[in-house]
């Protein structure tokens, strides 16, 4: 069956439809991951969002539930290239088709996604629809335009009542943007108490819960639409280590007095090289935003930039200067992706555990 992209700015590709018969919108963006297709689809980070594959075979090891980062997708639509209909992997449960197909999932197939991604890098991101016919291009395109279509969209994706991940050791808060479950698998191995807690937790209930620290998660949209959490991030970074990723990054800096920005076509892959300031190392990094922090907006009495994406400048790293609190712009638990900057997890633990220890001396 034929399925199109319809893109705002009226360009239309033809292809073959795979995964869920429907019709879909979303914010077209490219991953320049050369794996990882099944974490990246269940990557909440993605949602409302049409994923384009640079790599030109996607579905060649199938799905496997070990490698879900969410149970319940929100991603809207899938293209690339070419997709494997008859994957080879011991590990594997089901086929990429059909695991789209049972998630409501529409993809696309067969266009040529260099022509797409180039678009893409030039003119930025760009809203798209996946239709079953190009004879309404104009008219979908016009109110492509005119959509927004990832505003607050962590209301949706973030869970709606807390839920634990027991462990025995140290007892953290996660709030939850659009978790990924790599997070909570780096957490366990540390065997930390985990309380996963909604988007919308205040100041107060994280404090209830007398926590030894707290994470804030990855997640979808921007993060100016997250400034309810303003308040809650600047009164608990006084009491309690805190710990930022992506989406978590983001509302720290927002917090703390300093702006962001959306990127042209953003970052995402696992092939990002950044920078420690303070050591020099370079680790090559798991990505996935569509916004990044405008560092002139940094105060330098306030905030610290700790690490720096290499080929763009982007800040992907801040630290408080008066309180134990901390964030990164990439994915340090990786899935997919190398797992170079996995320690910095330690770093929280490390943070953390001092604090307790300053307490039980006091």
């Amino acid at each position: 069956m034929k399925r199109y992209l319809i893109l705002e700015d009226g360009t239309v590709f033809a292809g073959e439809a795979f995964g869920a018969d429907k019709e879909t919108n979303g914010e077209v963006v490219f991953s320049t991951g050369m794996t990882g297709y099944q974490e990246a689809i269940t990557d909440q980070s993605y949602a409302n969002q049409i994923l384009v594959f640079t790599n030109p075979l996607i579905g060649n090891y199938g799905v496997t539930l070990e490698d879900y980062e969410s149970m319940q997708p929100h991603i809207r639509g899938v293209i690339c290239r070419e997709v494997a209909h008859h994957p080879c992997n011991w590990r594997m449960q089901d086929t990429l088709p059909n695991f789209l197909k049972q998630n409501d999932i529409p993809g696309l197939k067969g266009i040529d996604t260099r022509q797409l991604v180039r678009k893409l890098r030039t003119h930025g991101t760009l809203r798209g629809r996946l239709a079953d016919s190009p004879d309404d291009a104009e008219s979908i395109a016009a109110k492509l335009r005119q959509k927004n279509l990832t505003k607050n969209i962590i209301s949706e994706v973030s869970t709606k009542t807390p839920f634990p991940n027991p462990g025995t050791k140290r007892n953290i808060v996660l709030i939850d943007f659009g978790f990924k479950n790599s997070i909570l698998r780096e957490l366990a191995r540390r065997d930390c108490n985990v309380i996963v807690m909604p988007y919308d937790t205040t100041a107060e209930q994280v404090l209830n819960l007398k926590p030894d620290g707290v994470l804030l998660s990855n997640g979808p949209g921007d993060p100016k639409d997250m400034a309810a959490a303003f308040p809650m991030v600047r009164e608990v970074e006084k009491h309690l280590p805190l710990f930022g990723i992506c989406m978590g990054h983001q509302v720290f800096a927002l917090a703390n007095g300093a702006d962001t920005y959306k990127m042209k076509f953003g970052h995402r892959g696992f092939n990002h090289p950044v920078r420690d300031i303070a050591t020099g190392r370079i680790d090559f990094t798991s990505q996935n935003h569509g916004y990044a922090v405008d560092p002139k907006s940094i105060d330098p009495n306030k905030l610290m930039v700790t690490r720096v994406e290499i080929n763009d400048g982007t800040v992907e790293g801040l630290q408080h200067r008066q309180y134990p609190a901390f964030s990164v712009q990439f994915h340090p638990d990786a899935a997919p992706g190398p797992h170079d900057a996995v320690s910095i997890f330690d770093d929280f633990m490390s943070i953390v555990d001092q604090r307790r220890k300053e307490e039980s001396n006091a």
